[in-house]
């Protein structure tokens, strides 16, 4: 496949080539907090995933980059993807051109690395004849300018949740201290027979992007934690990403008084858009998300299907997995986050 760009290789090592693919990610308003250069060094430090962000350079000015990473996996099978535990990717480039030949550098090294598929989590379509997933939505919203506007913009049912919340005394508190989100977030995808990302994993976020990461709690009345979520900001937007409850959780509204002060600590610090992130379609975290008023975007996940006949399924909703989320949900706690993290680093 012939193409006029050079297409380059960031070096994680490259200070000022990772400070100039930064530089364009903040300046570009279709880049994504996932298309940061530091995610890089956390793939390839957390999951040990051979990582390939390709962009095109010129003049000291970069025109368009594509983060990609190597997923190999006997259980979950051989794939470059941009980017594994991301909800965005894909392209972003000043122009077609540019967005095409990186795209067409990516099926090359898809093709050099062998691998059963190629796939690029997009916003919007790009390719109409590649295949694509439509089982996930993105929820955005707009944050508007006061705290009782934004209230009010909430359903009333779920108004009333927020008030059971504050009526039961919860409490929020800011920090960035893993140990009480990371036992509420363990537990909770335990429950849900899904494996834990690791401890070290938030680590490794919170050392690379450092105030882009947040971690806010509620507690009950008594002092005991009860719901706490791992955000991400970017630009002048909030992304929840990250979250976890205590079983006590649902009956204390802590969930929704949650994201409600997530919400009005956003609009206080006068943030423009609240990315309440993905959901499969028809799942309860999708139900939840549009009672609070929030309107659902599909996402355009396309592929090159180099070695498979069909996109690959590898989510809780696929049936060929029903067996093992009912022998993991009766692991222990201490062995389900120990064994974990060497699976779910292979599902990206």
């Amino acid at each position: 496949m012939k193409r006029n760009k050079e297409i380059k290789h960031l070096q994680v090592d490259d200070i000022d080539a990772n400070k100039l693919w930064d530089k364009f990610v903040f300046s570009n308003l279709n880049a994504t907090f996932f298309h940061r250069a530091g995610w890089q060094r956390v793939i390839n430090k957390v999951f040990n995933h051979p990582t390939y962000f390709l962009y095109v350079e010129c003049s000291g000015v970069v025109e368009g980059i594509l983060p990609l990473a190597h997923v190999k996996s006997i259980l979950f099978g051989n794939s470059l993807v941009s980017l594994p535990f991301a909800v965005y990717g894909g392209v972003v480039a000043l122009n077609e051109e540019t967005a095409t030949a990186l795209e067409l550098a990516a099926q090359e090294l898809a093709n050099s690395l062998n691998v059963d598929h190629l796939e690029l989590r997009n916003l919007d379509q790009r390719h109409f004849d590649w295949p694509a997933q439509d089982i996930y939505v993105t929820f955005r919203k707009s944050i508007l300018p006061t705290e009782e506007e934004n209230l009010l913009a909430i359903p009333r049912k779920q108004r009333a949740m927020i008030r059971k919340g504050i009526k039961n005394g919860l409490s929020s508190l800011i920090s960035l201290n893993v140990d009480d989100f990371f036992k509420l977030y363990s537990d909770n995808v335990h429950r849900h027979g899904t494996p834990a990302m690791s401890r070290n994993y938030f680590l490794t976020l919170i050392n690379e992007f450092g105030n882009d990461c947040e971690i806010l709690t509620i507690f009950s009345n008594t002092g005991a934690p009860l719901s706490s979520v791992f955000s991400f900001y970017f630009r002048d937007e909030v992304l929840p990403y990250y979250a976890g409850d205590d079983v006590s959780a649902r009956e204390l509204a802590a969930n929704d008084f949650k994201y409600w002060e997530l919400l009005r600590r956003a609009c206080a610090s006068g943030l423009k858009t609240f990315d309440y992130g993905r959901s499969k379609v028809e799942t309860g975290s999708f139900a939840f998300k549009k009672n609070w008023g929030f309107e659902p975007k599909p996402l355009c996940y396309e592929y090159c299907l180099y070695k498979r006949d069909s996109i690959p399924q590898n989510n809780p909703s696929n049936k060929k997995y029903k067996l093992l989320i009912s022998i993991w949900k009766r692991l222990p706690i201490p062995v389900a986050n120990t064994l974990g993290p060497f699976i779910v680093k292979n599902l990206g």
